[in-house]
């Protein structure tokens, strides 16, 4: 079947999550900048979420570029990703809002961890759709980052209750590596 409403659907949902994130900024009550300082918890944690729906985006939407259709298996590995996705609003506003406590960060790095994961099993599918000599395949080759971030969320999610600060910095970093679109698909596709 055709990839189209599988790309559609998902490039509606993130932006649908986007959406959400940002009607929890809520405005303060006085018009002065002191009045903005408390907001500052919510803002960072939206901005990281943001970063990381913009990476999800991107990247799924490279990944849809190297294939040529999608099976039964695929719709569900990629609802199955969509699902994590949209709790990141939730533990956004919820990490915000506590000021970056253990638990809520700890609660942000699992929703991280299983939405990496669930990436993860989408490209897995693909890859069985499409053959481990199809363009998608070359195109990720190793997938060094595919790797590592989960290995990272794992250290940062027990981290949270030492040093929640850390475990953010952990996330960053995370964030960081996906920030420039996979080059790997682009110069498969294109050269």
């Amino acid at each position: 079947m055709s990839k189209a409403r599988l790309e559609a659907f998902s490039d509606g949902v993130i932006a649908i999550l986007i959406t959400i994130m940002v009607l929890e900024l809520h405005a303060p009550e006085h018009a002065t900048w002191a009045a903005l300082v408390p907001l500052w918890p919510v803002f960072l944690s939206y901005v990281l979420s943001f970063v990381f729906l913009g990476i999800y985006w991107n990247n799924h939407h490279h990944l849809l570029q190297a294939i040529k259709h999608v099976d039964g298996r695929v719709l569900w590995a990629n609802m199955h990703l969509l699902f994590w996705l949209s709790l990141i609003p939730f533990v956004t506003a919820w990490m915000g809002r506590n000021r970056f406590d253990a638990q809520p960060v700890a609660l942000y790095g699992v929703v991280m961890l299983l939405s990496g994961t669930a990436y993860f099993i989408l490209t897995r599918a693909l890859l069985a759709l499409h053959g481990q000599s199809s363009v998608l395949a070359t195109a990720l080759g190793r997938d060094f980052k595919g790797k590592i971030s989960p290995v990272i969320y794992l250290a940062a999610i027990p981290l949270s209750f030492v040093a929640s600060w850390m475990a953010c910095a952990l996330y960053v970093l995370v964030a960081i590596m996906w920030l420039v679109p996979d080059r790997r698909i682009e110069k498969t596709l294109f050269s």
